[in-house]
Protein backbone atom coordinates (compact mmCIF):
# COMPACT_ATOMS: atom_id res chain seq x y z
CA UNK A 1 0.00 0.00 0.00
CA UNK A 2 1.19 3.09 -0.68
CA UNK A 3 0.13 6.44 0.72
CA UNK A 4 -0.27 10.23 -0.58
CA UNK A 5 1.57 13.12 1.34
CA UNK A 6 1.57 16.76 0.73
CA UNK A 7 4.58 18.82 2.09
CA UNK A 8 6.19 22.21 1.20
CA UNK A 9 9.67 23.45 0.40
CA UNK A 10 12.64 20.74 1.64
CA UNK A 11 14.68 23.94 2.68
CA UNK A 12 12.44 25.71 5.35
CA UNK A 13 9.40 23.74 6.70
CA UNK A 14 10.47 21.99 9.31
CA UNK A 15 7.01 20.28 9.87
CA UNK A 16 6.96 18.77 6.12
CA UNK A 17 10.66 17.23 7.19
CA UNK A 18 8.90 15.72 10.09
CA UNK A 19 6.25 14.07 7.85
CA UNK A 20 8.24 13.15 5.04
CA UNK A 21 10.80 11.44 7.49
CA UNK A 22 8.03 9.28 8.83
CA UNK A 23 7.83 7.17 5.94
CA UNK A 24 11.51 7.47 4.30
CA UNK A 25 13.35 6.82 7.49
CA UNK A 26 11.14 3.40 8.29
CA UNK A 27 11.14 2.47 4.53
CA UNK A 28 6.96 3.11 4.19
CA UNK A 29 5.85 3.70 0.17
CA UNK A 30 4.79 7.37 -0.35
CA UNK A 31 3.82 9.36 -2.80
CA UNK A 32 5.46 12.92 -2.28
CA UNK A 33 4.08 16.05 -3.71
CA UNK A 34 5.66 19.42 -3.16
CA UNK A 35 4.08 22.77 -3.36
CA UNK A 36 5.55 26.16 -3.06
CA UNK A 37 5.17 28.31 0.27
CA UNK A 38 3.32 31.25 0.28
CA UNK A 39 1.50 30.61 -3.68
CA UNK A 40 -1.49 30.05 -5.08
CA UNK A 41 0.15 26.47 -6.28
CA UNK A 42 0.13 25.82 -2.59
CA UNK A 43 -3.64 27.06 -1.69
CA UNK A 44 -4.92 24.50 -4.93
CA UNK A 45 -2.59 21.86 -3.23
CA UNK A 46 -4.13 22.02 -0.14
CA UNK A 47 -7.64 22.28 -1.34
CA UNK A 48 -6.68 18.43 -2.98
CA UNK A 49 -6.15 17.24 0.90
CA UNK A 50 -9.41 18.76 2.68
CA UNK A 51 -9.71 19.50 5.71
CA UNK A 52 -6.06 20.14 5.84
CA UNK A 53 -4.87 23.99 6.02
CA UNK A 54 -1.08 23.26 6.35
CA UNK A 55 1.75 20.91 5.45
CA UNK A 56 2.28 17.66 5.86
CA UNK A 57 -0.83 15.79 5.16
CA UNK A 58 -1.44 12.86 4.17
CA UNK A 59 -3.77 10.46 2.23
CA UNK A 60 -3.86 6.64 3.40
CA UNK A 61 -4.48 4.12 0.78
CA UNK A 62 -8.03 3.82 2.20
CA UNK A 63 -8.40 7.60 1.67
CA UNK A 64 -8.67 8.93 4.88
CA UNK A 65 -6.84 12.44 5.26
CA UNK A 66 -4.85 12.92 7.96
CA UNK A 67 -3.41 16.95 8.29
CA UNK A 68 -1.52 17.14 11.65
CA UNK A 69 2.21 15.38 12.75
CA UNK A 70 0.81 14.21 15.88
CA UNK A 71 -2.07 12.42 14.24
CA UNK A 72 0.11 11.35 11.17
CA UNK A 73 2.93 9.43 13.21
CA UNK A 74 -0.05 7.23 15.58
CA UNK A 75 -2.15 6.64 12.41
CA UNK A 76 1.06 5.33 10.81
CA UNK A 77 2.42 3.58 13.44
CA UNK A 78 -1.02 1.63 13.71
CA UNK A 79 -1.45 1.02 10.24
CA UNK A 80 2.62 -0.21 9.88
CA UNK A 81 3.31 -2.37 13.11
CA UNK A 82 5.81 -3.89 11.44
CA UNK A 83 7.85 -0.59 10.50
CA UNK A 84 8.11 -0.51 14.34
CA UNK A 85 8.18 3.64 13.90
CA UNK A 86 7.52 3.92 18.56
CA UNK A 87 9.52 1.76 20.84
CA UNK A 88 8.34 -1.84 21.31
CA UNK A 89 9.42 -1.50 25.07
CA UNK A 90 6.09 0.27 27.11
CA UNK A 91 8.06 2.63 29.27
CA UNK A 92 10.52 3.62 26.27
CA UNK A 93 7.11 4.01 24.16
CA UNK A 94 5.91 6.31 26.70
CA UNK A 95 8.75 8.49 26.51
CA UNK A 96 9.01 8.71 22.99
CA UNK A 97 5.37 9.94 22.93
CA UNK A 98 5.88 12.41 25.65
CA UNK A 99 9.08 13.51 23.72
CA UNK A 100 6.94 14.01 20.52
CA UNK A 101 3.97 15.30 22.06
CA UNK A 102 6.06 18.28 23.74
CA UNK A 103 8.17 19.11 20.74
CA UNK A 104 4.27 19.36 18.69
CA UNK A 105 3.58 21.81 21.19
CA UNK A 106 6.32 23.44 22.70
CA UNK A 107 9.82 25.64 22.06
CA UNK A 108 7.53 28.23 20.78
CA UNK A 109 10.67 30.19 21.45
CA UNK A 110 13.07 28.70 19.41
CA UNK A 111 11.28 28.23 16.37
CA UNK A 112 10.36 32.17 16.28
CA UNK A 113 13.92 33.49 16.29
CA UNK A 114 15.40 30.32 14.60
CA UNK A 115 13.15 29.76 11.56
CA UNK A 116 14.59 26.04 9.87
CA UNK A 117 16.90 27.10 7.05
CA UNK A 118 18.78 24.21 5.83
CA UNK A 119 20.17 26.03 2.76
CA UNK A 120 22.77 28.05 5.11
CA UNK A 121 24.98 27.73 8.68
CA UNK A 122 25.16 31.31 10.71
CA UNK A 123 28.15 31.47 13.19
CA UNK A 124 25.91 33.49 15.58
CA UNK A 125 22.08 34.73 15.96
CA UNK A 126 22.14 36.66 19.10
CA UNK A 127 19.71 33.95 20.97
CA UNK A 128 17.39 35.57 23.29
CA UNK A 129 17.17 34.36 26.66
CA UNK A 130 14.04 32.85 25.80
CA UNK A 131 15.34 30.35 23.17
CA UNK A 132 18.38 29.82 25.57
CA UNK A 133 15.59 28.27 28.04
CA UNK A 134 14.63 26.03 25.35
CA UNK A 135 17.82 24.88 24.85
CA UNK A 136 18.04 24.24 28.57
CA UNK A 137 15.22 22.43 28.07
CA UNK A 138 15.99 19.97 24.90
CA UNK A 139 19.13 19.11 26.93
CA UNK A 140 16.98 18.08 29.77
CA UNK A 141 14.36 16.23 27.95
CA UNK A 142 17.25 14.30 25.46
CA UNK A 143 19.37 13.54 28.85
CA UNK A 144 16.10 12.24 30.75
CA UNK A 145 15.14 10.00 27.92
CA UNK A 146 18.39 8.37 27.60
CA UNK A 147 18.51 7.66 30.93
CA UNK A 148 15.16 6.48 31.46
CA UNK A 149 15.31 4.26 27.91
CA UNK A 150 19.09 3.22 28.83
CA UNK A 151 20.14 4.39 25.60
CA UNK A 152 23.49 3.46 24.77
CA UNK A 153 23.50 4.90 21.02
CA UNK A 154 22.57 7.87 19.21
CA UNK A 155 18.96 7.97 19.50
CA UNK A 156 16.87 8.82 22.33
CA UNK A 157 15.03 5.84 23.28
CA UNK A 158 16.74 3.09 21.79
CA UNK A 159 16.65 2.55 17.99
CA UNK A 160 15.20 5.58 15.80
CA UNK A 161 11.71 6.60 16.44
CA UNK A 162 8.99 8.98 15.88
CA UNK A 163 10.71 11.03 19.04
CA UNK A 164 13.55 11.22 16.82
CA UNK A 165 11.88 12.36 13.34
CA UNK A 166 9.98 15.02 15.69
CA UNK A 167 13.08 16.62 16.79
CA UNK A 168 14.93 16.28 13.26
CA UNK A 169 14.13 19.77 12.53
CA UNK A 170 15.68 21.17 15.92
CA UNK A 171 19.11 19.43 14.91
CA UNK A 172 18.97 21.30 11.82
CA UNK A 173 17.97 24.41 13.77
CA UNK A 174 21.05 23.98 15.77
CA UNK A 175 23.08 23.36 13.02
CA UNK A 176 22.01 26.28 10.76
CA UNK A 177 22.32 28.85 14.01
CA UNK A 178 25.16 27.82 15.90
CA UNK A 179 23.12 27.44 19.11
CA UNK A 180 25.01 26.35 21.96
CA UNK A 181 24.00 22.84 23.89
CA UNK A 182 25.85 20.57 25.38
CA UNK A 183 28.14 18.03 24.10
CA UNK A 184 25.90 15.14 24.99
CA UNK A 185 23.23 17.33 23.26
CA UNK A 186 25.79 18.56 20.30
CA UNK A 187 26.35 14.92 19.84
CA UNK A 188 22.43 14.02 18.95
CA UNK A 189 22.33 16.85 16.96
CA UNK A 190 25.15 15.45 14.76
CA UNK A 191 24.07 12.03 14.56
CA UNK A 192 20.58 13.79 12.77
CA UNK A 193 23.18 15.70 10.47
CA UNK A 194 24.46 12.15 9.37
CA UNK A 195 21.42 9.98 9.31
CA UNK A 196 20.82 8.93 5.87
CA UNK A 197 17.25 10.50 5.54
CA UNK A 198 18.61 13.87 6.99
CA UNK A 199 20.82 13.91 4.59
CA UNK A 200 18.77 12.69 1.09
CA UNK A 201 16.31 15.67 2.62
CA UNK A 202 18.69 18.19 2.90
CA UNK A 203 20.15 17.80 -0.45
CA UNK A 204 16.72 17.93 -2.23
CA UNK A 205 16.05 21.51 -0.09
CA UNK A 206 19.21 22.89 -1.49
CA UNK A 207 18.09 22.94 -5.29
CA UNK A 208 14.54 22.82 -4.26
CA UNK A 209 13.77 26.10 -5.95
CA UNK A 210 14.73 29.42 -5.50
CA UNK A 211 15.64 31.07 -1.73
CA UNK A 212 12.71 31.90 0.18
CA UNK A 213 13.42 35.89 1.20
CA UNK A 214 11.16 35.28 4.52
CA UNK A 215 13.75 33.28 5.75
CA UNK A 216 16.62 35.43 5.30
CA UNK A 217 18.93 36.19 8.29
CA UNK A 218 21.34 39.04 8.48
CA UNK A 219 23.70 37.13 10.85
CA UNK A 220 27.80 36.32 9.86
CA UNK A 221 27.53 32.63 7.56
CA UNK A 222 29.74 29.74 8.22
CA UNK A 223 30.00 26.58 6.78
CA UNK A 224 27.30 23.63 7.07
CA UNK A 225 28.55 21.41 10.08
CA UNK A 226 27.07 18.18 8.80
CA UNK A 227 29.81 15.95 6.80
CA UNK A 228 30.71 17.43 3.51
CA UNK A 229 29.87 16.08 0.29
CA UNK A 230 31.34 14.75 -2.62
CA UNK A 231 32.51 17.24 -5.23
CA UNK A 232 30.16 16.59 -7.74
CA UNK A 233 28.99 18.83 -10.66
CA UNK A 234 26.97 19.40 -13.38
CA UNK A 235 27.69 19.12 -16.57
CA UNK A 236 25.54 19.82 -19.87
CA UNK A 237 26.57 16.40 -22.21
CA UNK A 238 27.09 13.03 -21.59
CA UNK A 239 27.66 10.12 -22.57
CA UNK A 240 27.23 9.03 -19.55
CA UNK A 241 28.15 5.61 -17.96
CA UNK A 242 24.22 4.18 -17.08
CA UNK A 243 21.62 4.67 -20.08
CA UNK A 244 18.58 5.37 -17.20
CA UNK A 245 18.11 7.14 -14.19
CA UNK A 246 18.98 5.26 -11.09
CA UNK A 247 15.62 6.63 -9.68
CA UNK A 248 12.76 6.69 -12.16
CA UNK A 249 14.51 3.89 -14.79
CA UNK A 250 13.82 6.25 -17.35
CA UNK A 251 16.39 7.14 -20.16
CA UNK A 252 19.12 9.88 -18.66
CA UNK A 253 18.60 14.08 -19.98
CA UNK A 254 21.04 15.37 -17.57
CA UNK A 255 24.11 14.73 -16.46
CA UNK A 256 26.69 15.44 -13.63
CA UNK A 257 30.40 14.68 -12.99
CA UNK A 258 31.98 12.90 -10.29
CA UNK A 259 35.59 12.00 -10.17
CA UNK A 260 36.18 12.50 -13.82
CA UNK A 261 33.15 9.73 -14.80
CA UNK A 262 29.71 11.12 -16.03
CA UNK A 263 26.02 9.83 -14.69
CA UNK A 264 23.08 10.17 -16.30
CA UNK A 265 19.77 10.87 -14.78
CA UNK A 266 15.67 11.54 -16.01
CA UNK A 267 14.90 15.62 -15.20
CA UNK A 268 17.03 18.30 -13.34
CA UNK A 269 15.73 17.51 -10.41
CA UNK A 270 17.31 13.92 -9.88
CA UNK A 271 20.64 15.76 -10.69
CA UNK A 272 20.79 18.32 -9.12
CA UNK A 273 19.44 16.22 -5.30
CA UNK A 274 22.65 14.06 -6.32
CA UNK A 275 25.17 17.05 -6.70
CA UNK A 276 24.10 18.16 -3.69
CA UNK A 277 25.21 14.95 -1.96
CA UNK A 278 25.84 11.63 -3.90
CA UNK A 279 26.25 9.32 -0.79
CA UNK A 280 23.28 10.41 0.28
CA UNK A 281 21.41 8.37 -2.37
CA UNK A 282 22.04 4.36 -2.63
CA UNK A 283 20.59 4.22 -5.95
CA UNK A 284 23.44 6.24 -7.53
CA UNK A 285 26.09 5.00 -5.32
CA UNK A 286 25.04 1.62 -6.29
CA UNK A 287 25.93 2.15 -9.90
CA UNK A 288 28.71 4.79 -8.92
CA UNK A 289 30.81 1.78 -7.05
CA UNK A 290 29.80 -0.42 -10.13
Amino acid sequence: MTYDLLIADRAYSSWSLRGWHMFDAFGIPVRTRSARLYTDDFRRALADFPPARSVPVMRCPDGAVIPDTLAMAEELASREPDARLWPGDPRHRAVARSLAAEMHSGFVALRDHCPMNLRVSYSDCAPTEAVLSDLRRLELLWDWARKTCGSDGPWLCGDYSLADVFFAPVAGRVAGYALDVNAEAQAYVAAHLAHPSFRRWRAMGLVDGADQPFYDRDYPQRPWPGQAPLTAKAVEHGPSENDTCPYSGKPVTHFLELDGRIFGFCNAFCRDKTVADPEAWPAFQKIYAS
